[in-house]
């Protein structure tokens, strides 16, 4: 059974925020902090955060429409048979009339203690937002609003930002997090660090969802193209 048809059967009876909730992995699972051995029901309440939260973005400047949808389906390569059981839940989640920031502190509440999980369903935020290879600027100011509730400074979030711009435009030193005044042995540092912590096979050994590899792929290649860009310009080995 896919994720989605996981989805679609566990809100068939109940509200798509209640799947957050202690039924799929919230407060009452995670009475101290999560450990490495990532559970596989994480996939359930990640893939509810990313949608509701899509859904409620694309609300931000305007109404919801069939290319919100379709946005979705673009950004994560989900095939149509798969899309059917998705766009049920996005539909779902365009109705549910809870906050943004209700659904930003479930989410913390769910993956307490592990900031690289509320970081991914920022990046999925923002895959989506870009699909239309636009970040418009109400996308824009809402994902800076649950980067806020999820924990995040706002240095963070310029990070994030950066390696969401488009790629001709982007300033490689904010991808990385640097200033332009880092030495060459702090720029390898960082880079080092950075791509160690990013690798997509991380993203698999936590259980998530195959379509959202594409988050983590996406997010080393932008870090690979920084560092490379840098490195170019400084005649890097």
């Amino acid at each position: 059974m896919s994720i989605w048809e996981k989805l679609a059967a566990a809100v068939a009876n109940v509200s798509l925020g209640a799947t957050m909730g202690p039924r799929f992995g919230g407060e009452e699972a995670y009475d101290s902090p999560i450990k490495r051995d990532w559970p596989v029901e994480d996939a359930l309440p990640f893939t509810v955060g990313v949608i509701m939260l899509g859904a409620k973005m694309a609300k931000a400047d305007g109404v919801v429409t069939k290319d919100e949808v379709r946005a979705f389906k673009k950004a994560f390569k989900v095939s149509n048979a798969e899309m059917r059981e998705a766009a049920h839940v996005f539909n779902l989640a365009k109705q549910d009339k809870t906050g943004y920031e209700t659904c930003a502190e479930q989410l913390v509440t769910v993956f307490k203690g592990d900031r690289k999980m509320l970081e991914y369903v920022l990046e999925g935020l923002f895959h989506i937002a870009k699909a239309d290879e636009v970040l418009h600027p109400q996308e824009e100011k809402f994902l800076g609003q649950v980067a806020k509730h999820l924990g995040f400074t706002d240095a963070e979030f310029a990070c994030m930002k950066a390696r969401h711009t488009v790629a001709h435009e982007r300033n490689p030193y904010e991808v990385l997090g640097v200033k332009p005044s880092v030495s060459d042995e702090e720029l390898k540092s960082q880079y080092r660090r950075l791509t160690a912590q990013n690798q997509p096979h991380d993203f698999v050994a936590r259980g998530l969802p195959k379509e959202f590899v594409l988050i983590a792929t996406a997010k080393l290649a932008a870090i690979q193209e920084a560092y490379e860009a840098i490195a170019g310009k400084r005649n890097l080995s």
